[in-house]
């Protein structure tokens, strides 16, 4: 698709230009990786919270995302798994968390102040362990948008909604979420991002809503191999208090 007619766009990545990610970050990048392509994305992060009463430490790990352009430049069938561990005063929570399956669909470059997007139709499968599952399918939907401003400065935000699982009783709702993140080129390889994003519940008995701010560094240790730290923390009471990571990316063709 592109935003006027007769322009022409031949599509695709340039595979001689460096690889872009969908992590750190909070927002995916609005671009697909190309037919042909596959990309690998993992990392690490803790999680520490404090809601007046109980202490929850959390690790994530290894945040697998595999990346694969099938088809046609802008279509990639995505598979991403994690493993979980959560610990407080309460309980102490172990276990592969549910499989995550989906497409993005590249569907509009970048024309003036039009932005490059994307569309994501994703969904969880239950195969995670007994205390990590939602025992359900649980789909969604994520629109992504983003513009280059300038050689060094890019923005780009994220619409999109979930169904998951109301933690107190069990009960499905859809939960909203929104992201707004400015990227910008620091050097060659060097890059940052601030970034902002929330989590609105719809339909939940206890679920409240999660505002969050974070930022990060990537490298580029070349082309196709990307290195990436982040830190971030809640702006409410509802909000985890603070998290951090770390992780790698690497593409393949």
């Amino acid at each position: 698709m592109q935003w006027s007619y007769g322009t022409s766009f031949t599509g695709g990545p340039n595979l001689d230009e460096p690889l872009v990610t969908d992590r750190p970050d909070f927002t995916e990048a609005s671009s697909t990786v190309g037919r042909g392509v596959a990309q690998i994305e993992m990392g690490y992060t803790y999680i520490h919270d404090n809601d007046g009463t109980t202490t929850t430490d959390s690790h994530s790990y290894p945040e697998t995302l595999l990346r694969y352009g099938v088809w046609a430049d802008w279509l990639e069938f995505r598979i991403a798994w994690n493993y979980g561990h959560q610990s407080s005063e309460l309980d102490d929570i172990v276990g592969s968390e549910d499989l995550y399956l989906g497409f993005k669909i590249g569907l509009t470059p970048q024309e003036g102040i039009l932005p490059e997007t994307a569309l994501i139709p994703q969904m969880v499968v239950p195969t995670g362990a007994d205390e990590m599952t939602a025992d359900r399918v649980l789909p969604g939907l994520n629109w992504l948008y983003g513009w280059d401003l300038c050689e060094t400065i890019s923005t780009a935000g994220s619409t999109q909604f979930n169904s998951a699982v109301d933690e107190e009783t069990n009960d499905v709702y859809t939960e909203w979420a929104q992201s707004w993140t400015i990227g910008y080129s620091l050097t060659d390889k060097l890059g940052g991002y601030t970034e902002w994003y929330a989590l609105f519940p719809h339909g939940a008995e206890t679920m409240l809503p999660e505002h969050y701010l974070n930022g990060g560094f990537t490298y580029l240790i070349s082309d196709n191999i990307q290195w990436d730290i982040r830190i971030g923390g809640g702006l409410n009471d509802a909000a985890d208090d603070l998290f951090v990571g770390s992780g790698v990316s690497v593409r393949f063709y």
